[in-house]
């Protein structure tokens, strides 16, 4: 591994969604990164010099390449080191049909699941409308759940990393009907990422970053600091 203070930053936020499935990518694909885990009131001069738009994840690349979008993030850390087949690269019109899917959600569903979220946050009478909603795209992922283990075949995907976060967004919206709702698939594939050793990685509480001082690695070892 390259000293700490030369491996790739990293800056994210532990609950986004983005960041989370930026972390997953990295931690599948063997990748390690300086972590910075930040605070939206308070984001550091560094991240918003070198990506404005002051959203994470931000990932700045050793040779100073800044990537601001967290499928890209994805993509960089699968294109260092993918022996798993994640990108499905052998398959040229299966690796399409994935990211299309992956657009989708990123597009059609997430509008959906803000204004579920949004719907019953505010006790707003439009909620099961909002649900029906998204509950189009499940129905789609429930289906490819019935044919194989994963969204795209038997062996996991960048779509099931992509699109796991929102899912497990959608899952706390309304909790009760979620656990009685009709897609017993797409329960089972939450739950078994929800409780993989790889999730619980991705998700510790690492210490807020201050300084520069500060240097957390985070990756698929135990974490230095």
């Amino acid at each position: 591994m390259n000293k700490p203070s030369a491996l790739p930053v990293l800056y994210s936020l532990r609950n986004c969604p983005y960041a989370i499935r930026a972390r997953m990518a990295i931690y599948v694909s063997g990748q390690a990164v300086q972590l910075r885990d930040i605070v939206l009131s308070d984001k550091p001069a560094h991240m918003l010099q070198v990506s404005p738009k002051g959203t994470v994840p931000v990932l700045v690349l050793q040779n100073d390449k800044v990537l601001e979008q967290s499928l890209e993030i994805m993509m960089w850390a699968f294109g260092q080191s993918d022996p798993n087949n994640y990108l499905m690269s052998d398959s040229p019109n299966t690796r399409a049909e994935m990211l299309s899917l992956v657009d989708l959600f990123d597009t059609e569903f997430k509008l959906r699941l803000e204004k579920y979220r949004s719907a019953k946050r505010y006790h707003d009478e439009s909620v099961l409308e909002h649900r029906l909603a998204c509950e189009q795209y499940l129905k789609m992922l429930e289906l490819k759940l019935s044919q194989h283990t994963y969204l795209m075949s038997d062996s996991p995907s960048l779509a099931d990393l992509a699109i796991l976060p929102f899912i497990r967004q959608l899952a706390r919206v309304e909790r009760q009907w979620y656990l009685q709702s009709p897609y017993p698939n797409i329960r089972k594939w939450l739950n078994d990422y929800l409780q993989s050793r790889m999730f619980s990685k991705v998700m510790s509480k690492y210490p807020m970053w201050l300084t520069e001082k500060s240097l957390i690695v985070f990756s698929a070892d135990k974490p230095l600091s």
